[in-house]
Protein backbone atom coordinates (compact mmCIF):
# COMPACT_ATOMS: atom_id res chain seq x y z
CA UNK A 1 0.00 0.00 0.00
CA UNK A 2 3.50 2.22 0.78
CA UNK A 3 4.29 1.16 -1.97
CA UNK A 4 1.35 2.49 -4.42
CA UNK A 5 1.43 6.07 -2.73
CA UNK A 6 4.69 6.20 -3.53
CA UNK A 7 4.26 5.52 -7.02
CA UNK A 8 1.22 7.75 -7.15
CA UNK A 9 3.26 10.41 -5.27
CA UNK A 10 6.04 10.52 -8.29
CA UNK A 11 3.38 10.71 -11.24
CA UNK A 12 1.60 13.01 -9.70
CA UNK A 13 4.71 15.05 -9.10
CA UNK A 14 5.53 16.96 -12.83
CA UNK A 15 2.34 18.54 -12.40
CA UNK A 16 3.12 19.78 -8.98
CA UNK A 17 6.50 21.50 -10.19
CA UNK A 18 6.40 24.74 -11.86
CA UNK A 19 6.81 25.31 -15.56
CA UNK A 20 10.67 26.40 -16.63
CA UNK A 21 10.38 28.07 -20.09
CA UNK A 22 12.30 26.62 -22.87
CA UNK A 23 15.19 29.30 -23.60
CA UNK A 24 14.40 31.48 -26.23
CA UNK A 25 16.49 30.81 -29.46
CA UNK A 26 19.02 33.32 -29.84
CA UNK A 27 19.50 35.07 -33.53
CA UNK A 28 22.76 34.42 -34.58
CA UNK A 29 24.93 37.78 -35.86
CA UNK A 30 26.19 37.94 -38.64
CA UNK A 31 29.39 40.25 -38.20
CA UNK A 32 29.19 43.89 -40.98
CA UNK A 33 32.00 45.19 -42.20
CA UNK A 34 33.09 48.69 -40.56
CA UNK A 35 32.27 51.53 -42.63
CA UNK A 36 35.56 53.74 -43.14
CA UNK A 37 35.37 57.43 -44.07
CA UNK A 38 37.42 57.98 -46.77
CA UNK A 39 40.68 59.76 -46.51
CA UNK A 40 41.98 61.59 -50.02
CA UNK A 41 45.37 60.23 -50.94
CA UNK A 42 48.46 62.30 -50.97
CA UNK A 43 49.57 63.05 -54.82
CA UNK A 44 53.01 64.12 -54.25
CA UNK A 45 53.32 64.59 -58.45
CA UNK A 46 50.33 65.50 -59.39
CA UNK A 47 49.62 65.46 -63.41
CA UNK A 48 49.89 69.31 -64.59
CA UNK A 49 48.36 70.66 -68.31
CA UNK A 50 50.48 70.06 -71.31
CA UNK A 51 54.02 71.31 -70.86
CA UNK A 52 54.38 74.88 -72.11
CA UNK A 53 57.98 76.37 -72.59
CA UNK A 54 59.66 79.63 -71.06
CA UNK A 55 59.70 82.06 -73.59
CA UNK A 56 62.78 82.36 -75.15
CA UNK A 57 65.31 85.52 -74.58
CA UNK A 58 65.92 86.83 -77.44
CA UNK A 59 69.71 88.77 -77.32
CA UNK A 60 70.11 91.74 -79.02
CA UNK A 61 73.65 91.89 -79.56
CA UNK A 62 75.24 95.23 -78.00
CA UNK A 63 76.31 97.73 -79.94
CA UNK A 64 80.47 98.10 -80.30
CA UNK A 65 80.90 101.66 -79.90
CA UNK A 66 84.60 101.23 -79.24
CA UNK A 67 86.58 103.54 -81.92
CA UNK A 68 87.53 101.72 -84.70
CA UNK A 69 90.92 102.91 -86.42
CA UNK A 70 93.83 102.58 -88.88
CA UNK A 71 96.85 103.92 -90.12
CA UNK A 72 98.38 106.74 -88.08
CA UNK A 73 98.31 109.73 -89.59
CA UNK A 74 100.84 111.73 -87.74
CA UNK A 75 101.87 112.14 -83.74
CA UNK A 76 103.05 115.05 -81.70
CA UNK A 77 104.97 114.69 -78.57
CA UNK A 78 105.37 118.90 -78.24
CA UNK A 79 108.78 118.96 -78.75
CA UNK A 80 108.09 121.47 -81.92
CA UNK A 81 107.34 125.24 -81.30
CA UNK A 82 106.30 126.03 -85.34
CA UNK A 83 102.87 124.01 -85.11
CA UNK A 84 101.25 125.61 -82.45
CA UNK A 85 100.24 128.92 -81.19
CA UNK A 86 102.21 129.99 -78.31
CA UNK A 87 102.52 133.38 -76.05
CA UNK A 88 102.43 135.18 -73.05
CA UNK A 89 100.35 138.42 -71.28
CA UNK A 90 100.33 139.51 -67.91
CA UNK A 91 97.57 137.06 -66.97
CA UNK A 92 97.75 134.55 -69.97
CA UNK A 93 100.45 132.18 -70.99
CA UNK A 94 100.51 129.24 -73.80
CA UNK A 95 104.38 127.65 -73.71
CA UNK A 96 105.59 124.19 -74.22
CA UNK A 97 107.26 122.00 -71.54
CA UNK A 98 108.98 118.95 -71.34
CA UNK A 99 106.77 116.82 -73.96
CA UNK A 100 103.48 119.30 -73.47
CA UNK A 101 101.70 121.91 -74.09
CA UNK A 102 100.80 124.24 -71.28
CA UNK A 103 97.88 126.75 -71.07
CA UNK A 104 97.55 129.18 -68.00
CA UNK A 105 95.62 131.65 -67.29
CA UNK A 106 94.50 133.81 -64.23
CA UNK A 107 91.65 136.52 -65.30
CA UNK A 108 88.15 136.01 -64.29
CA UNK A 109 85.89 134.20 -66.94
CA UNK A 110 89.17 133.95 -68.92
CA UNK A 111 89.37 132.27 -72.08
CA UNK A 112 92.45 130.85 -73.21
CA UNK A 113 93.28 128.54 -76.72
CA UNK A 114 95.99 127.21 -79.03
CA UNK A 115 95.63 126.22 -82.55
CA UNK A 116 97.71 123.77 -84.25
CA UNK A 117 98.56 125.07 -87.49
CA UNK A 118 98.68 123.61 -90.96
CA UNK A 119 96.32 120.94 -90.40
CA UNK A 120 92.98 120.15 -91.87
CA UNK A 121 91.11 116.84 -90.51
CA UNK A 122 87.65 115.57 -91.61
CA UNK A 123 87.56 112.15 -91.44
CA UNK A 124 89.84 111.02 -87.73
CA UNK A 125 90.40 109.30 -85.13
CA UNK A 126 92.55 111.08 -82.50
CA UNK A 127 93.53 110.95 -78.46
CA UNK A 128 95.65 113.20 -76.19
CA UNK A 129 95.75 113.54 -72.62
CA UNK A 130 94.71 116.51 -70.81
CA UNK A 131 96.31 116.70 -67.34
CA UNK A 132 94.68 119.79 -64.56
CA UNK A 133 97.33 121.06 -62.17
CA UNK A 134 95.26 124.19 -61.05
CA UNK A 135 91.25 123.87 -61.82
CA UNK A 136 88.10 123.29 -59.69
CA UNK A 137 84.35 123.55 -60.14
CA UNK A 138 83.24 124.05 -63.44
CA UNK A 139 86.41 125.52 -64.88
CA UNK A 140 87.10 123.70 -68.16
CA UNK A 141 89.44 122.25 -70.91
CA UNK A 142 89.38 120.11 -73.75
CA UNK A 143 89.97 119.88 -77.62
CA UNK A 144 88.47 122.11 -80.56
CA UNK A 145 87.94 120.47 -83.93
CA UNK A 146 87.27 120.90 -87.00
CA UNK A 147 87.85 124.64 -86.43
CA UNK A 148 87.23 126.73 -89.88
CA UNK A 149 89.51 130.01 -91.03
CA UNK A 150 86.26 132.29 -89.60
CA UNK A 151 86.89 130.08 -86.15
CA UNK A 152 83.69 128.28 -85.95
CA UNK A 153 84.51 125.10 -84.14
CA UNK A 154 83.02 122.33 -81.98
CA UNK A 155 84.66 122.21 -78.60
CA UNK A 156 84.89 119.07 -76.51
CA UNK A 157 85.08 119.79 -72.95
CA UNK A 158 86.20 118.31 -69.54
CA UNK A 159 85.50 120.25 -66.13
CA UNK A 160 86.93 120.34 -63.59
CA UNK A 161 83.89 118.54 -61.09
CA UNK A 162 83.39 115.76 -63.34
CA UNK A 163 81.24 116.62 -66.62
CA UNK A 164 81.70 116.08 -70.09
CA UNK A 165 80.17 118.43 -72.57
CA UNK A 166 80.35 119.31 -76.40
CA UNK A 167 79.61 123.19 -77.36
CA UNK A 168 79.62 124.53 -80.89
CA UNK A 169 80.30 128.04 -82.61
CA UNK A 170 78.49 128.25 -85.89
CA UNK A 171 77.89 131.33 -87.50
CA UNK A 172 77.84 133.50 -85.15
CA UNK A 173 75.53 131.78 -82.62
CA UNK A 174 76.79 129.45 -79.74
CA UNK A 175 74.87 126.47 -78.81
CA UNK A 176 75.65 122.78 -76.95
CA UNK A 177 74.97 119.63 -79.01
CA UNK A 178 75.29 117.74 -75.91
CA UNK A 179 74.55 119.65 -72.45
CA UNK A 180 77.01 118.98 -69.54
CA UNK A 181 76.24 115.80 -67.70
CA UNK A 182 78.47 114.46 -65.01
CA UNK A 183 80.30 111.06 -66.27
CA UNK A 184 82.60 108.47 -63.88
CA UNK A 185 85.47 108.48 -66.27
CA UNK A 186 86.09 111.78 -65.21
CA UNK A 187 88.93 112.43 -62.37
CA UNK A 188 87.50 115.52 -60.79
CA UNK A 189 90.14 118.26 -59.88
CA UNK A 190 93.35 118.54 -59.57
CA UNK A 191 96.21 117.24 -60.27
CA UNK A 192 94.40 114.47 -62.59
CA UNK A 193 94.86 113.12 -65.87
CA UNK A 194 92.16 112.02 -68.54
CA UNK A 195 92.95 110.39 -72.55
CA UNK A 196 90.43 112.08 -74.42
CA UNK A 197 89.17 110.50 -77.89
CA UNK A 198 87.12 111.80 -80.64
CA UNK A 199 85.96 109.67 -83.53
CA UNK A 200 84.77 111.51 -86.40
CA UNK A 201 83.43 110.33 -89.50
CA UNK A 202 81.36 112.63 -92.14
CA UNK A 203 78.63 113.84 -89.61
CA UNK A 204 78.85 111.59 -87.10
CA UNK A 205 81.26 112.16 -84.14
CA UNK A 206 81.88 109.52 -80.65
CA UNK A 207 83.42 110.89 -77.95
CA UNK A 208 85.92 109.04 -75.73
CA UNK A 209 87.55 109.73 -71.99
CA UNK A 210 90.51 107.04 -70.26
CA UNK A 211 88.71 104.44 -73.14
CA UNK A 212 84.79 104.80 -72.08
CA UNK A 213 82.31 105.77 -74.37
CA UNK A 214 80.66 109.28 -73.88
CA UNK A 215 77.92 110.32 -76.22
CA UNK A 216 77.44 110.43 -80.43
CA UNK A 217 76.96 113.74 -81.71
CA UNK A 218 75.65 113.79 -85.75
CA UNK A 219 75.77 117.27 -87.17
CA UNK A 220 76.98 118.29 -90.79
CA UNK A 221 77.62 121.75 -90.26
CA UNK A 222 81.47 121.84 -90.67
CA UNK A 223 82.96 118.45 -91.99
CA UNK A 224 86.03 119.63 -91.47
CA UNK A 225 88.53 121.88 -90.11
CA UNK A 226 91.82 122.80 -87.76
CA UNK A 227 92.64 120.92 -84.10
CA UNK A 228 93.34 122.98 -80.76
CA UNK A 229 93.63 122.66 -76.98
CA UNK A 230 91.79 125.12 -74.54
CA UNK A 231 90.24 126.32 -71.53
CA UNK A 232 88.52 128.26 -69.32
CA UNK A 233 88.14 129.88 -66.40
CA UNK A 234 84.61 129.72 -64.08
CA UNK A 235 84.44 133.11 -61.26
CA UNK A 236 88.11 134.43 -60.95
CA UNK A 237 89.52 130.84 -60.75
CA UNK A 238 92.88 130.37 -62.24
CA UNK A 239 93.47 127.81 -64.41
CA UNK A 240 96.19 125.36 -65.48
CA UNK A 241 95.97 122.56 -67.98
CA UNK A 242 98.84 120.60 -69.92
CA UNK A 243 98.04 118.70 -73.06
CA UNK A 244 100.35 115.84 -74.47
CA UNK A 245 100.90 112.76 -76.59
CA UNK A 246 98.84 114.00 -79.16
CA UNK A 247 97.86 110.57 -81.76
CA UNK A 248 95.75 111.14 -84.97
CA UNK A 249 94.53 107.91 -86.99
CA UNK A 250 92.50 106.84 -89.97
CA UNK A 251 88.97 106.22 -88.49
CA UNK A 252 87.92 102.54 -89.77
CA UNK A 253 84.28 102.59 -90.57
Amino acid sequence: MAFLSSLLLLIGLPACLPQVASPAAVPTLTPVPATHTATPTTVWFPATATYTPYPTLVMTPTIDVQPQFGELIFSDNFTQPTPWTLGQTASTSIALGKEELTLALNQPDGYLYSLRQGTDLGDFYLEITASPSLCKGQDEYGILLRVSPAMEFYRFSLTCDGQVRLDKFYQGKASSPRAPDYSGAVPPGAPSSSRLGIWASGKEMRFYVNGEYQFTVRDPSLPSGGLGTFIRSNAENAVTVSFSDLEVYQPAR
